[in-house]
């Protein structure tokens, strides 16, 4: 079944929209999780990931606390996102990248990228499901 629908010169264009993201809402559509230092690990639902992080508290993430789906893409806990040797970025590779562990994120601050599991070591957070 289609959910939009395009009109031009007599033409009647459709498009379907697969499983359960809502392409209009793409951060957090699907829910929200609070957690603190003191509470467990927390991991999005099956097939999806963390997609922003908002600071309730100062945050600090410990090695290993902060787990990206793509550790060369998105910033972690674990390893250097974006970190090629000087002079060798590519179209998908930047230079520079640094592990985030034990950096003080300050309440208010929101950070975007693709995470599958969150332990916060000191602080909270809202992470967003997408």
């Amino acid at each position: 079944m289609s959910d939009l629908k395009i009109t031009h010169a007599g033409t009647v264009q459709t498009q379907d929209r697969h499983g359960p993201i809502n392409p209009e809402a793409p951060l957090g559509q699907a829910g929200s999780v609070y957690t603190d230092a003191g509470s467990a690990v927390i991991n999005p639902p099956l097939n999806q990931t963390f997609v922003a992080i908002t600071m309730v508290l100062d945050c600090t993430f410990a090695s290993g606390d902060l787990i990206a789906e793509d550790a060369t893409k998105f910033i972690n806990t674990e390893t250097p996102a974006h970190d090629l040797a000087d002079g060798a970025e590519t179209s998908i590779q930047g230079t520079g990248g640094k592990i985030v562990a034990d950096v003080v994120f300050p309440a208010g601050l929101t950070i975007y990228g693709r995470w599958t599991e969150i332990d916060v070591s000191v602080g909270a957070c809202i992470a967003y499901i997408g």
